[in-house]
């Protein structure tokens, strides 16, 4: 009978327990739910920089995995609902629907003359995502991933209010894989302004693996959904092999990346990875796919790329011109390969200059190697062509150049003064066959051994 009390004794004791933990947890969820809404309301409106130059609207606070364990503390850390989340995040979210032009094979030629394939041009249509970061005096500035938005003829950008407005590439960096995409407020309609916001930027650097996140974005170019997940892993990144490993914060090239299991697919690049106080702590960027992997997804980790987002949202905002500048070079990529093994730096390597021409009057000679074009970071001679594009003759452009001394080389920067582009005829026309010279970079390995300089890809007075 004694036995039969205390055990009842016991029974009874351990559920005041259960029923005392159970009110106190319940105070603190009401407690929680309040302080962190509070502490996490965004402004209403968009906001311009008081003095010119734009930044990013960082948050002011710890974020909720980088608080300390003290009582007072704990009550605050974030326990926010997801719908609370979405619900103050999506106005700050957008879509992006770009066109661009490829050229890909007409299998009918087979049946034409001497059986050959004829290339014809296509649009393609894609889609992405993207981040209200900031605004200046005439632009709305949103952060993408630069593979949305590479090789785009034409873009727009989709917001929360289902309207939309087509938008320019204001600058990008092809390293990290980030751009900034401008929309001009002339084209946007006061609602949609009242409508939209701006992202508060949060600190990447105090996430726990095993903390909650939130990732936003156009998944499969349906509109923006939801997906959840956690933390799976961070200091990552991944490799000229496709492959995935521990992220070298010696490597200029290399992207610092948060591994989360929350669903990223086609569509959510560009979007935001939310902690659990509604702040971007990464940009999604891909996934893993693969028949035997689920739940691997990539997000850049933002506290590393805010300088180079605050940069590029102060570039000058350029159009694609007619009839481009040149520099005057025959040209070709030095690729990571030939830079490994021989110990030079990646980049383009000037073949030949063409005398009296931009890069002859600047005083660039062969065997020199461009790194950086306007500031941008340059690895290949497609990169190059690229940013040409923007440029009218005449206009003068920074490169920085490695130039051979001795047994190494030694970084110089010039000033170049762009020249008209006097050739005609199509590149795609007189290289090898399919418009990017690609076997001859793929000899560049061989070519540089044996010290034959190879034929390069060549663009007559310039680069067409």
């Amino acid at each position: 009978m004694k036995n039969r009390n205390e055990e009842l004794k016991r029974k009874l004791k351990k559920a005041a327990s259960i029923s005392l933990c159970a009110v106190l947890a319940g105070g603190l969820a009401a407690g929680t739910y309040t302080g962190v809404n509070y502490l996490t309301g965004y402004e209403q409106n968009v906001q311009a920089a008081s003095e010119g130059k734009v930044e990013l609207l960082k948050s002011e606070k710890k974020s909720d995995d980088s608080q300390d364990d003290s009582k007072d503390e704990s009550t605050a850390k974030g326990s926010l609902d997801v719908s609370d989340i979405v619900e103050e995040a999506m106005p700050s979210i957008v879509s992006i629907t770009t066109k661009s032009v490829e050229e890909v094979q007409n299998y009918y030629g087979m049946f034409g003359q001497y059986g050959a394939y004829s290339p014809e041009q296509r649009e393609v249509q894609g889609s992405g995502s993207g981040i209200i970061i900031g605004k200046n005096d005439s632009e709305l500035l949103i952060a993408t991933n630069y593979h949305v938005v590479e090789g785009t003829e034409t873009l727009s950008v989709g917001f929360c209010d289902s309207t939309a407005c087509e938008a320019k590439v204001k600058g990008y960096d092809s390293e990290r894989d980030l751009a900034v995409v401008a929309v001009s407020l002339d084209d946007i309609d006061s609602d949609t302004m009242d409508a939209i916001t701006i992202a508060t930027i949060g600190n990447s650097d105090d996430l726990k693996v095993g903390a909650q996140v939130v990732a936003i974005g156009n998944a499969l170019g349906y509109g923006q959904s939801v997906t959840t997940g956690i933390v799976s892993a961070k200091n990552r990144q991944l490799n000229s092999d496709d492959t995935v490993g521990d992220y070298d914060s010696d490597s200029n090239s290399a992207t610092n990346l948060i591994q989360t299991d929350a669903a990223i697919n086609p569509g959510n690049s560009g979007g935001a990875l939310l902690n659990m106080n509604g702040e971007v702590v990464g940009i999604n960027s891909a996934k893993l796919a693969s028949t035997a992997v689920e739940g691997i997804g990539y997000a850049i980790a933002i506290s590393d790329v805010t300088d180079t987002l605050e940069s590029l949202m102060n570039e000058e905002t350029r159009d694609k011109v007619d009839n481009h500048g040149v520099l005057g070079i025959t040209a070709q990529s030095v690729d990571s390969a030939v830079s490994e093994a021989y110990g030079v730096p990646e980049g383009v390597l000037v073949r030949d200059v063409t005398e009296g021409g931009a890069a002859d009057e600047a005083g660039i000679e062969a065997k020199s190697i461009i790194t950086k074009f306007a500031g941008k970071v340059v690895t290949t001679k497609e990169q190059l062509v690229d940013f040409l594009s923007y440029y009218e003759p005449g206009e003068d452009v920074e490169l920085t150049i490695e130039v051979p001394d001795g047994k190494g080389y030694k970084e110089e920067t010039v000033t170049v003064t762009l020249g008209e582009n006097t050739n005609t005829q199509s590149t795609d026309s007189k290289d090898n066959g399919d418009g990017q010279g690609s076997s001859q970079d793929d000899n560049l390995l061989e070519d540089w051994e044996n010290n034959e300089g190879g034929s390069g890809l060549q663009y007559g007075e310039g680069w067409n």
